[in-house]
């Protein structure tokens, strides 16, 4: 197949895109201007694919995404005269040897130059910080490289000792609505420490991703700078080491294991609640650690506005960087979850076993995973294939089935009581405000709780179309993720529902 032919205005914009890291498949170009993301988007996709597939260095890469920043013109003006001084040289090379050249190769080419000059801005920002990538030059000029916040006498420490998950990382992360802002801060304070959001602090529900996110941070950034130093560590085992100093007169051990790290991830702190001395303890080493320009990222179940048993200090400090929550799956999520195991674990399943699991088990992701555990064991126990039969058989003990099912009826009759409205009202015509809102509600939690095809939903609420429901379900699924008080309502009307079928 012929490269694709580009223009060499397009070619120098290509030039102007920043790289900006690679997570989970995927790399992130930055420009200026939309302009030039529309184009790299849609004209120059064909290229961009074709010279991340041939380039050397592009590893598990399958994708790019593009984003504005009109805070790199800077930038810009160095990548442009990097490009230039990198197209002279192409040209001179050209007029010597004629037919080497083609579209797909000058994007390689500029993409190289656009790597090599980010790479070096990236090595003088970080190095201002400490951070000093894996494999940057030192730019004093000595032949040694310096690794980034590791004494000189001390090799850097294994995976194994930071206590991290070797599964739980960045390309093992589904990615869908309910999470994606907190995967992309994630991924944000991997590659730039203590210098896009600190503290990072995410919250949500159990099972949801937010210990899956801790673990993948330390992992993508011991693969960026070596030598980092990196700590996770649950609220619980935090509090024994606190006790466990004083019981050992051993506070200054304690200090330099928790205040020498450079990324420390801290799960579950809702569970420092009343412990007002391991409060202390975590109070002045997070005032460190600040002081110190480290990273800090936290979970909890709640927001800092919600924790309870906490000081307003510790709750201002909580508060200081950025707060992201966590919302559960939807449907189309927690199918692809269960997809992305089945790919990791080599087993094939039926799309519409999958679909089933998926469809009764909506509260978290361990539940997901776990259901679908059970359902391969059961298989593999008693020697069958893993069909319909099988995994109905086995959820009827985790989840109900069809003798307690939730029907459509019975949605639209829970969500018009909750609103004080009644059943024609959602069945009907009218658009004001207060019951278009409890309509969508009502089609959000048919198509999430019940097997009704979206056309069949659509009939429901009087003969609507399709594209009404799928409206709904999204507009649902957006305002649960802003906003707290219809994720509320969605939770307990859900909670209702389930609570009447059983």
């Amino acid at each position: 197949m012929n490269d694709p032919e580009i223009s060499p205005s397009m070619a120098a914009q290509l030039a102007l895109a920043l790289p900006r890291g690679m997570g989970a498949g995927m790399l992130y170009l930055a420009v200026q201007h939309e302009f030039t993301q529309r184009l790299l988007d849609s004209q120059l996709r064909p290229v961009i694919m074709q010279a991340i597939a041939q380039h050397p260095n592009a590893g598990s890469i399958d994708n790019f995404a593009v984003l504005v920043d009109t805070d790199v013109s800077e930038e810009l003006e160095a990548e442009a005269q990097a490009y230039e001084q990198q197209s002279a040289r192409e040209q001179q090379h050209e007029n010597l040897h004629t037919g080497s050249s083609g579209s797909s190769r000058a994007a390689a080419s500029s993409l190289d130059s656009a790597e090599s000059a980010h790479q070096e801005r990236d090595s003088d920002a970080h190095a201002e910080a400490g951070f000093v990538p894996s494999g940057a030059a030192s730019h004093s000029g000595a032949a040694t490289q310096r690794n980034y916040a590791s004494p000189p006498t001390t090799a850097p420490k294994s995976e194994e000792s930071f206590h991290l998950n070797d599964q739980y990382r960045f390309d093992s992360f589904v990615i869908g609505q309910s999470n994606s802002f907190a995967h992309a801060a994630a991924v944000a304070v991997a590659e730039s420490p203590a210098k896009s959001y600190n503290p990072l602090f995410i919250y949500g529900d159990s099972g949801l991703g937010k210990t899956h996110l801790l673990h993948a941070i330390g992992h993508y950034a011991m693969e960026l700078f070596h030598g980092l130093r990196v700590r996770y560590v649950s609220s619980e085992d935090f509090t024994n080491d606190f006790i466990n100093s004083i019981a050992n007169n051993q506070g200054p051990q304690f200090q330099q294991r928790y205040r020498s790290v450079d990324i420390l991830l801290v799960d579950d702190i809702q569970f420092l609640k009343g412990k007002a001395e391991t409060q202390e303890a975590f109070f002045h080493t997070f005032n460190s650690l600040v002081g110190q320009n480290k990273q800090i990222v936290i979970t909890s179940d709640v927001s800092p506005a919600q924790l309870k048993g906490f000081e307003d200090r510790m709750l201002s400090r909580f508060s200081s960087g950025l707060t992201t929550d966590i919302q559960v799956p939807d449907l189309e999520t927690r199918i692809a979850i269960l997809r992305k195991k089945c790919q990791r674990e080599n087993i094939v399943v039926d799309p519409e076993i999958l679909e089933l699991i998926a469809s009764k088990l909506n509260s978290n992701i361990r539940e997901l995973e776990g259901s679908l555990n059970r359902v391969r064991a059961y298989a593999s126990l008693n020697d069958q294939p893993i069909d319909l039969h099988v995994a109905q058989t086995v959820l009827k003990d985790i989840v109900s089935l069809d003798e307690n099912e939730i029907l459509p009826t019975d949605i639209v009759g829970v969500v018009a009581n909750y609103f004080n409205l009644s059943v024609d009202d959602l069945y009907g015509q009218s658009r004001i405000q207060e019951i278009a809102f409890a309509r969508q509600i009502a089609m959000y939690l048919c198509r999430d709780l019940t097997p009704l095809s979206l056309p069949k939903i659509g009939q429901l609420f009087g003969g609507r179309d399709h594209s009404t429901v799928i409206y709904a379900h999204k507009k649902i699924t957006q305002l649960i993720a802003e906003r707290r008080s219809v994720y509320n309502q969605v939770a307990e009307l859900t909670s209702k529902l389930k609570h009447n079928s059983a």
